[in-house]
């Protein structure tokens, strides 16, 4: 574990910070596509990415991905650090301006997000582990943006994210077929998805 205030991420500026008690200090940041492609690279080349669907792509090609990301208004992408230490890809968008609003009726108040959890550390797969830090990402998503609703589409045959997403009290919707996107910046695949929703008051019951 890194010394949070010695990481070479210490002097940049969060969107979201939060200390949970018996866990670490979680800092969510935006991401530098340049920076923390290296970072990024590694994690989306393992075969437990595959659902991620960047496994052939290099590291230029994914700093070139992210950099397109961070042109729009709709879609971006955050890179989260635990005690100093990278450990998520996060990403959220507006639903309507995503395909999958193809898909279900968007409401005001609705954000997609994409998780992508870093390998485990030497000291492997820890009890409790994500959903502590799951907590410190809704707390950003849904309180520090305001949102009253999340919306996650894992590929259906994805059945350990779909179950952890459950297990987090998402509620499960239909499942969908997300149309192919195919323009001159971006290309995506048609995908099976397993659509799932969290409201603000369950995620935060009194």
């Amino acid at each position: 574990m890194s010394d949070p205030h010695t990481s070479a991420y210490a002097t940049r500026t969060p969107v979201h910070e939060q200390d949970l008690a018996g866990f670490g200090t979680v800092r969510v940041l935006p991401l530098d596509p340049a920076e923390d492609a290296g970072v990024i690279h590694r994690w989306v080349s393992e075969d437990r990415a595959a659902f991620w669907g960047m496994t052939e792509l290099t590291r230029d090609q994914v700093e070139a991905v992210y950099a397109h990301m961070d042109t729009l208004d709709t879609h971006h992408a955050h890179l989260v650090v635990k005690d100093g230490d990278p450990v998520a890809l996060l990403q959220t968008y507006e639903p309507a301006a995503d395909r999958v609003s193809e898909c279900y009726d968007v409401e005001p108040g609705d954000i997609g997000v994409h998780l992508l959890l870093a390998p485990p550390g030497t000291e492997g797969a820890r009890r409790g582990w994500t959903a502590a830090l799951a907590a410190a990402l809704m707390g950003y998503v849904l309180l520090g943006l305001d949102r009253t609703r999340i919306v996650v589409d894992p590929d259906i045959g994805n059945e350990k994210a779909v179950a952890r997403f459950l297990r987090q009290g998402f509620t499960a919707g239909p499942a969908v077929v997300l149309p192919e996107v195919d323009l001159p910046d971006v290309y995506l695949p048609e995908k099976k998805a397993q659509l799932a929703f969290l409201r603000r008051e369950v995620a935060f019951r009194a």
